[in-house]
């Protein structure tokens, strides 16, 4: 994961920059728009969930912008100049916060448009800590990464570094209550449109109770309990539901566990007669591929709905249709 920014994030910051020199760099405001005169909310949000979540409730009264290219790692995604400059325009921006996204404070205190609203949408929400295996990248990475972690101030980035797990929405009832704040921003950024937000939260509130409930049936029916994953990126659901998620790498999806790890992993499956290796479609299976072929294990696509690729979304998948495919794949590895 990355802790500082690289140098076309820099260079992108200082032309968005130089087109307001007496901008400052103070927060952005949480100011409500001005929406007087009638015209859509223009709200953008950081990656694939904080953008399901707005626009089921938004419906066709927002313009709704996501920030993060359909079939994109989110982890180490970074705006572009022209991303920057989008967000001047905005009313509203919606993103998950727990140190989700490692770009955020530093972008949102160089813009010039302080009206702009932030909403965090994991507010709220108690936050697990999380597991990167530091001892498993070697010491010359764990030097760079403190070293890193030293250089790099962001509370966003600081947050997910230092072991906070933000993948809060794969529990249900954590989506839920995200889905919830940004209904509550929306309500109060555009008063004239806050039944329609409520009626939208209400419809989908019920949907997301049914698939927990779906969630809590089914899983507490099967035999075994532990899933061996290619990310931690479902700590939030495997406590909610009594699982328990082993991960060959931890937080961050493109670290690589050295033999030390990919033994301790083997050595798990084995034990614990593991049948299924997860693994998700938009980084490498390489890793959870290897770990099947030493245990003769098979694998199988755990989505963390980080993002969508295009044929997802021409499908006309969401987070719910998602969370109904990681429900039938984890009942049949675990039955």
């Amino acid at each position: 994961m990355k802790r500082f920014w690289n140098k076309a994030l820099t260079v992108a910051l200082i032309t968005t920059m130089g087109l307001s020199v007496f901008a400052g760099c103070g927060t952005a405001e949480k100011t409500e728009p001005n929406n007087t005169e009638g015209k859509k909310l223009q709200v953008y949000t950081s990656f694939y969930p904080m953008y399901d979540f707005t626009s089921k409730i938004a419906g066709d009264k927002v313009d709704v912008i996501n920030l993060v290219p359909s079939g994109t790692e989110p982890h180490d995604w970074e705006p572009s100049t022209e991303d920057i400059a989008n967000l001047e325009k905005a009313d509203m921006i919606i993103y998950n916060g727990a140190g989700m996204e490692h770009w955020v404070d530093d972008v949102t205190k160089s813009l010039s448009n302080k009206d702009i609203v932030l909403v965090e949408a994991s507010e709220g929400i108690d936050l697990m800590e999380g597991h990167h295996h530091h001892d498993d990248e070697g010491e010359e990475a764990h030097d760079h990464e403190s070293e890193e972690a030293h250089e790099h101030e962001g509370e966003d980035a600081d947050e997910h570094e230092h072991g906070l797990d933000p993948h809060v929405w794969t529990s249900i009832k954590n989506a839920k209550k995200e889905m919830e704040n940004i209904k509550n921003a929306l309500v109060k950024a555009d008063a004239a449109n806050a039944e329609y937000y409520e009626a939208n939260f209400k419809m989908y509130s019920e949907k997301f109770d049914e698939l927990d409930k779906k969630y809590e049936t089914e899983i507490a029916k099967l035999p075994n309990k532990n899933i061996v994953v290619s990310h931690e990126a479902f700590g939030y659901l495997c406590k909610e539901y009594g699982l328990t998620q082993v991960g060959i790498e931890g937080l961050s999806p493109d670290s690589e566990p050295n033999p030390k790890r990919m033994a301790e992993i083997v050595e798990f499956v084995e034990e614990h007669n593991v049948k299924v290796i997860f693994f998700e479609e938009l980084v490498s299976p390489k890793v959870a591929e290897s770990v099947a072929k030493e245990t003769g294990a098979t694998t199988d696509v755990l989505n963390p709905i980080e993002g969508l690729t295009e044929e997802q979304l021409k499908e006309g998948n969401d987070y719910i249709s998602i969370m109904e495919q990681n429900l039938n794949s984890i009942v049949k590895a675990l039955q």
